[in-house]
């Protein structure tokens, strides 16, 4: 896993204005340990800093292909191409020829072949971008489902792209403005797909090609999720699903690194234990490596009506079941409440949010992990694709005209402006008019969702509910574990996500999906010989978060000093008041009823999240 960043301009000599392509690269450093590289042309420049691997020693970036001394492409690129070795076969058989061992080569090669089209060749997670010196024209490609970053900026003459917001913020052209409908974005819990918090900076979309030349910027899509009839009885579509899980796990562990599976004792990460470990075991490999999440405090675990078990015995029964050398990490409640921690976080995602403790130990698990592994595979997805989230089981929630991520925080309470904003100031939140927006959003997701002719009416709705977690929803996710895994330069790889695995799967009706009545009813019944039974029949357990008390308190104490420095720059968008409340009496909110001291926590960590994110960035806001 790596990190890139470019440049093109047609009116600038790129080649004397290597600094700035250097500067962009080096804010990528964390994704790139393992060495950099800067490339130069007459109007093109890329960067690229590498995390190895495959091909530890021949997979130096960015890289060239020459024929006769004349430049055809250069490439930067980041991800991963699991059926590599198949394509450099097929492009060998063609007339290609190679010099290294690594994917990037395929990539480039790939591209020379197959042009736009190389992208419906390859099975991974990948952002990449070509010059292709024959046609003077940048090409950016991203994978299928996103699972891979890639932003980018026109400029008047140009345009400027990388891997994470950070790099194409250190370009002179690019400024760290948030207009409101970038405030939007960031405040209103959905992604909406090809855009950004900062103006004028843009994702390629998920499946997407984007050429830019002379003549102007055209984008395709070369993939998306389709409605196909599934044919397959329940037997034939479980063994179906655990054949080509199996597939997928077996392609994504091909690595000449240390490599382990984030196992949280749940049913998602549990499988992909079980098939890994069967795999390595196979190929006559060393035991695989498993890592779990505990946070520690003084009250230890508790249950409550979001977790009714803790991950750790059920962690350490399924590792071993499995025998994987498992490691637990553990996080105090010091580290998580650090501030240092939070900026870390912030800086990661160039923005910030108000999953606080979760972000935190997020980070803080992908570093120590890194110490021990550089890949690991994790369960993400699997919800997504499954329909595992409990308010994907609750019919109030299906029923309503909004993302259901968002109509349970409504069915919960109606007038709550939703989570991380009760501390937000009124004013700021009728101006954005966050619900009108939602409902925009809303309508173009909805408007996306492939029919079925003939489906029957609750088939369609299921089959929109899962389209929307898959469009609307999975980006939020995937864009947090890649830069909290990338920060401290661990390589998430998601098997859930292989986009056939994925397009299968989202073709299987709902009835067979939810055919025992129980969330991911088909993945449990690919699981029976693969896990213990109490794995089996564990009740969906979400991300853990602290419980300790001490940890709302520092809070709490963290947020009196931001409303006692005039000179806070997040002032102006708090309801001071109700802030001044909160901050006065941690004991209060953690004594609320049910998940409201969880809620109020989530408001206090945005306010915090925001502060410190325009304090560093120097955001300037435009609404």
């Amino acid at each position: 896993m790596c990190g890139i960043a470019g440049w093109v301009d047609y009116e600038r000599d790129i080649s004397a204005e290597r600094p700035v392509v250097r500067a962009m690269t080096d804010t990528l450093a964390c994704r790139g340990p393992d060495g950099d590289g800067v490339w130069t042309s007459l109007h093109a420049g890329f960067g690229h800093t590498r995390n190895a691997v495959i091909d530890i020693p021949g997979g130096g970036q960015p890289m060239v292909v020459e024929e006769d001394g004349r430049l055809l492409a250069a490439v930067t690129y980041n991800g991963e191409i699991y059926n590599f070795r198949e394509l450099r076969t097929e492009l060998e058989s063609r007339g290609h020829r190679f010099r290294t061992r690594c994917d990037t080569e395929v990539v480039i090669r790939g591209y020379l072949e197959w042009g736009d089209k190389c992208g419906e060749h390859f099975n991974g997670m990948f952002a990449f971008g070509v010059w292709d010196a024959r046609l003077e024209e940048l090409v950016l490609i991203r994978d299928q489902m996103g699972i891979k970053p890639l932003l980018y900026r026109v400029t008047p003459t140009g345009i400027v792209f990388g891997s994470e917001a950070k790099a194409l913020l250190a370009h002179p052209e690019v400024s760290t403005v948030v207009d409101g409908d970038g405030l939007r974005e960031l405040l209103a819990q959905t992604k909406s797909p090809g855009t950004s918090i900062y103006s004028d900076v843009r994702e390629v979309l998920p499946g997407s090609v984007l050429r830019f030349g002379r003549k102007g910027m055209r984008e395709h899509r070369y993939w998306a999720l389709e409605a196909r009839p599934h044919t397959e009885s329940l037997a034939e579509t479980i063994a179906g699903t655990r054949e080509r899980l199996e597939a997928v796990v077996a392609r994504q562990l091909v690595a000449d690194v240390p490599r382990g599976v984030l196992l949280s004792g749940g049913l998602d990460s549990s499988v992909l234990t079980a098939l890994a470990a069967r795999w390595v075991a196979e190929n006559d490999e060393p035991a695989l490596r498993t890592f779990s999440l505990t946070l520690t405090g003084a009250d230890g675990f508790r249950a409550d009506e979001m977790r009714g078990t803790s991950d750790a015995p059920f962690a350490v029964e399924m590792a071993r079941h499995a025998g994987t050398t498992h490691e637990e990490i553990a996080l105090p409640t010091s580290e998580l409440a650090s501030p240092d921690i939070r900026m870390a976080t912030i800086v990661t995602q160039d923005m910030p949010t108000m999953f606080g403790d979760m972000d935190a130990s997020a980070y803080l698990l992908s570093k120590a992990v890194r110490e021990k592994a550089t890949m690991v595979l994790s369960g993400e997805t699997a919800d997504e694709v499954f329909g595992g989230f409990p308010w994907v089981h609750n019919e109030q929630v299906i029923s309503a005209d909004t993302f259901p991520w968002m109509a349970i925080m409504h069915v919960f309470d109606p007038a709550h402006p939703g989570l991380g904003l009760g501390l937000l100031d009124q004013g700021l939140l009728q101006k954005l008019d966050l619900r009108g927006y939602v409902a925009q959003r809303y309508r173009e997701a909805l408007a996306e969702v492939p029919v079925l002719p003939g489906e029957a009416p609750r088939e369609r709705r299921m089959r929109e509910v899962i389209h929307l977690h898959l469009t609307r929803w999975l980006g939020v996710l995937l864009d947090r574990s890649d830069r909290l895994g990338m920060g401290p330069a661990l390589e998430m790889r998601v098997p859930y996500c292989d986009h056939e695995f994925v397009d299968y799967v989202f073709n299987t009706p709902w009835a067979m999906k939810n055919h025992d009545g129980r969330e991911k009813s088909l993945l449990r019944s690919i699981a029976k010989d693969l896990v213990p039974s109490s794995v089996l029949e564990r009740q969906k357990s979400p991300y853990p978060v602290t419980q300790d008390v001490g940890y709302l308190g520092e809070l709490c104490r963290q947020l009196r000093d931001v409303l006692a420095d005039p000179n806070a720059p997040v002032l102006p968008f708090v309801n001071a008041q109700a802030a001044r409340a909160v901050a006065a009496d941690p004991a209060k909110v953690a004594n609320q009823p049910g998940v409201w001291a969880w809620i109020c926590r989530l408001d206090i960590e945005m306010i915090l999240s925001l502060n410190m994110w325009l304090e560093r960035y120097r955001v300037q806001v435009d609404i």
